[in-house]
């Protein structure tokens, strides 16, 4: 029989007068009404009836009774929930109260400090799912089951109130504002913690910062926002990504890349996560916070939390923007008519005059990009279960032609409480992209379509008459740069599964224990097609595709058992230790084929022949037992030591093992007797930190002597594929560890309304993998081996002050970094890295030099009597440019420095009513540019376009100018040298964002919580005087190895950053 007919047929009995012998005794905290209930039952032997699923929504509730009757042991237990009971003979029934829903309805209405209204306070009656939100004028309405209950009111930055309603009608209330930071929770290694509490040096950025940018990665969202933290972007293509550097570079073989951990898991690829997801990111720079994660953690480590649902009723929430890029800035090219000069003087014979054509390849390739993104997501939960759902589209075009990036994003994080000592969850992710890339940074090789803009001769238009792209007169290979973008079809497709499963089980009340299981799959496909007939390579190789596929997976196990516990009120101690263990697997293959005879088989098995044949796979494993212990004493003194122990497979089976140990106090002073009558004084502290950590970002074969194939010979009359030995092994290769010492300040004063941190750090790096040059006999040219130095140190400032809060507010968040390196002893070698097609290297690894140094030639300008350059003569031995057209290699020096005195952030938050201003500035300071682009633009020395700097050209004797003469074949004139460097200082008002909340009035009518519309602008004004595209270069970024590290600063066909305008709105329900 159904229950419900059970309850029918019982409705009509009473609870009997007299009472029941059974007594009952119980004493349960935070416990559900299912599981007391229970108890009730086991105590009182009646049996126990209710419909399902009654009891899902209610709360924890605490209860202590003891030798009471069953009625009281009832009402105790139900007081406060929508239920009531009924006794029939041995069997207590639990149903809905229905005088609980004679409701009261009761108003109120909200303000701050200065009795302004506030708009969006979230009103909750505590315990249930009843709730509303503030309108523009801070009322707000609810209907109450009674008058029993308790008001919840929350808004961010400010307290949080628990009222109790007491039957009245009206309630308003005066929130102020909560103490800025100082109990907002961090999420650091394995962990969280309040940030008053945090001893090493830990950058922060919240959802609210990542809001303010709209962005494709999050990248571009935390650039100039933490102290001690450059963002480089490489490039201006949507697909570029991005590459952080945390308190410079440490290293100079292995990846300088910081390690990056989501939702628990070390994550090697960012660029899918969608940055709507994302909740918060704390960046750990200091080695004491890193230490945590051992052999990862020498960069820095970036931690990831993606949201997750909240104990509320599902709240719907749409969001979407459009945008349109441009370029900011144009390099004027010679016309038609100075093309033909300037080529007539150098010699460069053409039939010009069957060339009408003056094209300008920058309108030609350059275009107007479009944006758009749409996300849903869906929030909410209960006492058991909390879920965040989301999905996003983004599609955006490159600035240049046929250049896009297409993603979809798909989230999933649940939480389940099975019961009062377990929990368990997932965080599931899933991505698949599409880019249709365009080649830069590569230099003018027939290949990078930024440096063909302006180097492709304008005397052509773009198509010959039969169809064709054309080429350059004088170099029929060299297309123009529309070739480049439409000759050939590619397109990277690639997807990602990436998630945890946990279980978590609270042993004792103080000590719980989590598995954690972490799994990354990651795989891509690259199709290229070059048409056999259109370009002039196309022609030579009768057509070229390539096939490459890749696919890497990674799986983490992780157990850990954490204890927390407060005595006497005063003494805190919160350990934890852990075991991990993870295996990396990768695989690479690639075809490439040619001779096709048409176009209809697109693919590699249209071609004849067969160019390229190669794959690569790849595994390494870790292990790791890692332990923190922290301890309070009256939150004054504070103390803190972590020690990982790592075992990686990538090094020799003699130095497998690392050791990383760290060690941190704190003093909080503002605790003290003698500042007690301080009282504008919230919080001052002293802290410092010491860690050592590790990196092991190298090959996974790295010690292993390797056999390489392509050592052909001869037996006989038949050749025979052979190997050969192309690396030594060294068993005792090893980690390379970074110590750093790092002193900070933090104070909080007027009532949290002006914040200041102050770190002062040293990084030394030792041990540093580096590739040594061996004797010739040995028959290799090198070996990698642990035998160097490297060291950073700096200071770091970052200030948040609350300027107004009264009807405008103004907030503002200003930072300020300075870092200086060293390269130390490297066993008396150096290393030039950054090379220039024709020339040289432009930047030199070498002892006692900051890494990112440029080297070459001193100009001292134009002869006025031959036109050529003049170049310092550093070494005394002399030179002759006109017997032998050489340069003494002995004449190189420093020539510049990529590193900045000083990078910086400054935002600044305004709000009034409604309406809200975001201005957000960001520069660095001191650092120079290798325009390098320059080199080819202003070189005279072939078929190629020339920027409009060359009409300033020397071309008579006594001619005082800076451009030395055009001579055909002359590399000297273009060489490496102080010519080509910059200022690369620059200001730029990154992100502009005006927003508007629309009014609840407005909303109500549409059942809409909430909804705003916002204009950003990003990248509006640069304030530099760098004479290329964009001050924001580093041409070798991601390049990997010594040039990556090392070759920093340099412009060489730079795909340039974009300004973009976006129009955005959202709305929740």
């Amino acid at each position: 029989m159904k229950l419900t007919v059970f309850l029918l047929a019982f409705t009509c009995f009473q609870v009997c007068a007299t009472g029941y012998a059974q007594r009952i005794t119980l004493s349960e905290k935070n416990v559900s009404v299912e599981t007391i209930l229970k108890k009730i039952k086991k105590q009182s032997g009646y049996h126990l009836w209710y419909e399902d699923n009654l009891l899902d929504k209610t709360r924890n509730t605490d209860i202590n009774v003891t030798n009471v009757s069953l009625e009281q042991a009832l009402e105790s237990c139900l007081k406060g929930f929508p239920l009531t009971y009924a006794i029939v003979d041995k069997t207590v029934v639990i149903k809905r109260d229905k005088s609980w829903y004679e409701l009261l309805t009761i108003t109120g209405k909200v303000t701050d400090e200065q009795d302004q209204p506030m708009t969006g306070v979230s009103v909750r009656l505590k315990g249930s799912e009843i709730g509303a939100t503030t309108d523009n004028q801070g009322r707000y309405s609810l209907d109450l089951p009674d008058g029993n209950g308790v008001l919840l009111f929350s808004y961010v930055g400010f307290k949080t109130y628990e009222v109790k309603v007491n039957n009245q009608s009206i309630l308003n209330l005066k929130m102020t504002p909560e103490a800025q930071g100082l109990n907002e929770v961090v999420v650091v290694g394995y962990g969280t913690q309040q940030k008053k509490d945090i001893l090493g040096a830990i950058s922060t950025v919240g959802a609210k910062d990542l809001e303010e940018r709209p962005a494709t990665n999050f990248g571009y969202s935390i650039e100039g926002k933490a102290a001690g933290v450059q963002v480089l972007t490489p490039s201006g293509k949507p697909q570029a990504g991005f590459s952080i550097k945390v308190r410079g570079t440490t290293s100079i073989t292995a990846d300088s890349e910081p390690m990056y951990v989501v939702d628990g898991v070390p994550s090697v690829n960012t660029y899918d996560i969608n940055p709507s997801d994302i909740e918060s990111i704390s960046i750990l720079k200091d080695a004491a916070s890193a230490a945590i994660y051992g052999a990862s953690g020498a960069n820095g480590v970036v931690l990831i939390t993606t949201k997750r649902g909240k104990n509320q009723k599902a709240q719907l929430s749409f969001s979407t923007y459009a945008g349109i890029s441009n370029v900011k800035s144009k390099i004027d090219v010679l016309n038609r008519a100075d093309y033909i000069a300037l080529m007539t003087e150098i010699g460069q014979v053409a039939a010009w005059d069957n060339y009408k054509d003056d094209t300008d390849w920058h309108k030609e390739i350059y275009r107007e990009a479009y944006a758009q993104n749409y996300q849903l997501s869906v929030n909410g939960g209960n006492d058991a279960t909390t879920y965040y759902i989301s999905g996003a589209w983004t599609k955006q075009d490159g600035v240049v032609r046929t250049n896009t990036m297409n993603r979809f994003n798909f989230k999933v994080n649940l939480d389940q409480k099975i019961n009062d000592f377990i929990k368990v969850g997932t965080s599931v992710s899933y991505a698949r992209w599409y880019d249709r890339n365009i080649d830069d940074n590569r230099g003018s090789a027939n290949s990078g379509v930024i440096m063909n803009v302006l180097t492709s001769s304008p005397v052509t238009g773009i198509y010959n008459e039969d169809g064709t792209f054309t080429a350059n007169p004088l170099r029929l290979s060299f297309n123009n740069p529309v070739a480049y973008t439409d000759g050939s079809t590619n397109g990277f497709n690639n997807s990602r599964f990436f998630g945890n499963l946990y279980a978590e089980v609270s042993i004792l009340k103080d000590l719980k224990f989590k598995t954690l299981f972490g799994y990354d799959n990651s795989k891509g496909k690259y199709n290229y097609f070059l048409d056999p007939f259109r370009t002039d390579w196309g022609r030579v190789n009768k057509g070229l595709a390539d096939l490459n596929m890749n696919e890497s997976e990674y799986w983490l196990s992780e157990n850990t058992l954490s204890y927390a516990k407060t005595f006497a009120e005063k003494h805190a101690v919160d350990a934890f230790v852990g075991y991990t263990s993870s295996r990396t697997t990768s695989e690479i293959s690639e075809i490439e084929t040619k001779g096709f005879s048409g176009i209809s088989v697109p693919t590699v098995n249209g071609g004849s022949i067969v160019n390229l044949a190669t794959g690569s796979r790849a595994a390494r494993t870790n292990t790791s037992i890692v332990g923190r212990v922290r301890y309070a004493y009256d939150d004054k003194y504070l103390i803190s030591s972590n020690l990982r122990a790592d075992a990686s497979s990538v090094f020799g089976p003699d130095k497998r093992w690392g050791f990383f140990p760290s060690f941190s106090a704190g003093w909080r002073i503002s605790k003290e007797n003698f500042l007690k009558d301080a009282e504008f004084i919230n919080d001052l502290k002293i802290r410092y930190a010491w860690g050592k950590v590790g990196n092991d970002h190298i090959d996974p074969y790295a010690w292993y002597g390797l056999i390489g194939t392509g050592s052909n010979y001869i037996l006989g009359e038949q050749v025979n594929s052979g190997t050969a030995p192309t690396t030594p092994e060294n068993r005792n290769l090893q980690w390379e560890s970074t110590t750093q010492n790092n002193l900070g300040v933090d104070l909080s004063l007027f009532k949290s309304r002006v914040n200041l941190s102050v770190d002062l750090y040293r990084k030394s790096t030792a041990d540093l993998l580096f590739n040594k040059p061996v004797p010739t006999s040995s028959g290799f040219l090198g070996a990698l081996q642990n035998i160097g130095k490297l060291e950073n140190k700096g200071i770091e400032f970052a200030l948040n002050t609350k300027n107004l809060n009264g009807v405008v507010k103004w907030e503002s968040d200003f930072n300020i970094s300075f870092n200086r390196n060293r390269i130390g002893y490297i066993g008396d070698q150096e290393l030039a890295v950054g090379g220039i097609p024709q020339r040289q290297q432009a930047a030199i690894i070498k002892e006692g030099l900051p890494i990112g140094t440029f080297w070459g030639y001193v100009s001292d300008g134009v002869d006025p009597k031959t036109g050529n350059m003049i170049y310092e003569d550093v070494n005394g031995n002399g030179y002759n440019i006109d017997e032998d057209g050489a340069l003494d290699a002995g004449d190189r020096k420093v020539i510049g420095n990529a590193n900045p005195n000083f990078t910086y952030g400054f935002t600044n938050r305004v709000s009034y009513g409604n309406f809200s201003l975001d201005v957000f500035l960001q520069g660095v300071q001191g650092n120079d540019i290798f325009n390098a682009t320059r080199i080819e633009t202003e070189g005279m020395m072939d078929y190629r376009n020339q920027s409009v700097a060359v009409l300033r050209r020397w071309t008579k004797e006594g001619q005082i100018t800076d451009i030395p003469r055009a001579e055909s074949g002359n590399v000297v004139n273009s060489d490496i040298s102080s010519r080509f460097i910059e200022n690369g200082s620059y200001l730029r008002l990154k992100s502009l964002t005006l927003g508007y909340k629309l009014p609840q009035s407005l909303l109500s009518k549409f059942k809409v919580k909430n909804g705003s519309l916002y204009v950003t602008g990003e990248n509006l004004l640069t304030f530099t005087k760098y004479s290329g595209y964009d001050p924001e270069v580093s041409a070798f970024a991601g390049t990997g190895g010594e040039s990556s590290n090392g070759a920093l600063g340099i412009d060489y066909g730079t795909y340039p950053q974009v300004r973009q305008f976006i129009f955005g709105l959202s709305f929740s329900f």
